[in-house]
Parts: C-alpha cells; structure tokens; sequence
C-alpha cells in the first residue's frame, strides 16, 4: 500500500481496495448535506433527505471500521443546517439547497434543489445533523467517546435577529474498540490555575479549619488537620486537553472553499497516531490532514472525488515537503 498519496475516486470503493487493520485514525470533514454541488456524480452530500445522508455516512464508516486497527480512533468534523419548507438557511446564514453554488476551481456547479423539509422538524428548526450523524454511527457499534467544539472567534457573521450567530462546529471523537491509543500527553495545554488569594488571619480554611497564618509563612505541600489547607494549590505547568478548541478560521489561497485550518487538526493527529503510523482522510478536499500528518511525522492516505481538489492539496503538501526538508 503506497502511503502519503491521494486517491482518486469514490470514497466508499476506495475505502474497499485497503487491507484491513492498517489505518490508526481517521481525520475527516464530510460535505455538509445540502451545501454544495461539486459536479461529481458519486459526491455525498446531495440526497434527498437527511436520512439518505445519514445513512451514506454510515455505510462509509462501516467500511472505514474494516481498515481501521482495533485500538483506531476517528476525528468527526461536522457542520449543521437549519429545516424549512425547501428554503432554508445552513448553520453560517448562507442560503440553503435552491441557490446556486459555485465550485473553488470557478465553474458553475448548478442549482441545488434539495428540500430540507424535514419530518418531525417545524420550519426553522435548527436539524442537530452532526449529532444526529453521531448517535446513527455510536448505533452502528461506534464508541462515540467525546464532542468537541471547535470555536471559531473570527465566525462569519450572519444577516439573523432571532438567535445568535453561528461560531461553532463539532468534533467527535469515536473509537473502534472500547480501549483505543490515545495519546493525552502529546496534546496537554498550557495550564490556567491561579493561586488562591490570601484569607484573612483567623478565617476559616477551606475544609472550615482555622487559618494560623499567610500562605507565605508555611513551606510548599504542608498540611494541617485531618484533610489539609487548601488556602494555596500548587501550580501545574500543563493540564489535560480540554473540549473546547478555540481555532481561527484562516483562508487558503488554493482553494476558495470551506477548509478546516491545520492547526485544528493537529491534536486529533498527534493524541490519535504514533510516529510513522497512517491517517486516513476520505474527504481530503484541499489536503490539510495529509499536511498535519507529515508536519508531525505521520504517514497519510487521502481519498477525494474531485480532481480539481487533487491538483489543490498536492500543490499545498509539495509546499510543506519542501519546507520540512530545508529544516533537516
């Protein structure tokens, strides 16, 4: 199996041609349902409903559980969308299926004439699809082990008053096996902690005992009574990872789609593949994972349907090999 290459052609067929147990994560962002018509014939995304979407990624990752090692994770990016009565608006204000949409590469992708009228949801009523793409995997035999939310601080605004703008997106975390490799020390964050203020002498201590006297005047790690003295913590250097990711947005010249930036998708690679293991990305779009995979050591295989994408994430990944080898 040749690593560090994008294949071209439908995800899911794609998927079938690799040797089972060989992938140690998987790293990926769907097409959003409804949002845009790529002009490819297999794309996922278009269906007629929301449940047809459902079950195509559910289908993908019944083949993607078959490659995947038994102790694999996978990395879910998912967006929402809003129901109406077949114009709706998608999660960042951008109108919803019935417009017409243009590909990054210029040409015309045609008018997209999904009806996101869904049943069981009122008009307006926000669908939950990254959830509910979730719940139908974690009901297939997926783990689904954590939600992420990724924070954008510079979100797009949007032209709505009657709820807050869009400035988040979700990523789950699944796992394959119910013990699964998961590297939490690669991705510790710089730690918050504060030390607590100084009470005053003679007030009662955190466990309700008496304070004798400033923080200063006891050595580090002494105690007290029968639980301690809480009036002062030790400082940490670093903390476990927390869910929420806070990531700008960051435009790619390439390409003039909708790309995650790299520097979100380098935890999932780093905390979900050792050194010199395989990532694998079955919507590789402009490329990002494969560049946070060679970044940090790691092979990867990319899957994408359209060609014109290809040409974009090889152009990019050319540019980091190039900057990696000038660092040796």
């Amino acid at each position: 199996m040749d690593l560090n290459q994008i294949i071209q052609g439908d995800c899911i067929k794609v998927v079938q041609s690799l040797p089972p147990d060989t992938i140690q994560t998987v790293i990926t962002s769907p097409p959003y349902w409804g949002l845009r018509d790529y002009g490819m014939t297999e794309q996922i995304g278009l269906e007629e409903t929301v449940q047809e979407y459902i079950q195509k990624i559910v289908s993908l990752f019944r083949e993607i559980k078959r490659v995947l090692k038994d102790d694999g994770t996978v990395w879910l990016n998912l967006g929402d969308a809003y129901a109406g009565s077949g114009r709706g608006r998608i999660a960042n204000g951008q109108a919803h299926p019935g417009i017409e949409h243009k590909q990054s590469v210029g040409q015309r992708s045609g008018v997209i004439n999904l009806s996101n009228k869904i049943e069981g949801l009122k008009p307006k009523d926000l669908i939950g699809l990254p959830w509910r793409v979730a719940f139908a995997l974690q009901e297939d035999g997926w783990y689904l082990r954590k939600d992420i939310v990724w924070n954008k601080p510079n979100a797009m605004p949007e032209s709505v008053r009657d709820r807050p703008t869009s400035s988040h997106e979700y990523i789950f975390l699944l796992s394959k096996s119910q013990k699964y490799y998961y590297d939490n020390e690669a991705i510790k964050e710089d730690a918050a902690y504060k030390p607590f203020p100084d009470p005053p002498r003679g007030s009662k201590g955190a466990f309700g005992m008496e304070q004798q006297g400033r923080r200063e005047d006891k050595p580090r790690g002494s105690f007290k009574g029968k639980y301690g003295d809480l009036a002062f913590r030790a400082i940490r250097n670093k903390r476990n990872k927390r869910s929420v990711w806070t990531v700008a947005t960051k435009p790619t010249k390439d390409a003039h789609f909708a790309t995650y930036p790299v520097e979100l998708i380098e935890p999932c690679v780093l905390a979900g593949c050792p050194v010199d293991g395989i990532v694998l990305d079955p919507f590789m779009g402009s490329g990002t994972t494969g560049i946070a995979a060679l970044k940090h050591s790691r092979n990867f295989i990319g899957i994408e349907l359209n060609p014109e994408y290809i040409k974009i994430a090889n152009k990019r990944l050319n540019g980091v090999q190039i900057e990696l080898l000038h660092h040796l």
